[in-house]
């Protein structure tokens, strides 16, 4: 579940732009997540560790390429079943007015 609380949501956003305002090396920061992405392919495609090295990174490759399609078709979809949702919704006033103007 993700947390909506604005206060929360805020103070966590202050505090990942402070965290990368005192990152020099961007890159640096990231690759030990980076590797472990790549190894999960890796495990992936090759779970016995039976392949040869450039075989299995080509795989993992392939096996990345299509994580990523399928994570771009996703957030397609999302936002097109968003978009219908919104477009099918009756226009002019609001069935409930925002919540800082119900009190």
């Amino acid at each position: 579940m993700v947390d909506k609380d604005p206060r929360r949501v805020m103070t966590g956003r202050i505090g990942g732009y402070t965290s990368w305002s005192r990152t020099i090396d961007r890159a640096a920061r990231t690759a030990p997540a980076r590797q472990a992405a790549l190894d999960r392919f890796e495990r992936q495609v090759d779970p016995d560790g039976t392949l040869s090295p450039d075989v299995r990174a080509q795989l993992a490759q392939a096996a990345r390429s299509a994580y990523m399609a399928r994570l771009a078709y996703l957030s397609a979809e999302a936002r097109r079943a968003n978009r219908q949702q919104r477009d099918a919704a009756p226009k002019g006033r609001r069935a409930t007015p925002p919540k800082d103007e119900a009190a």
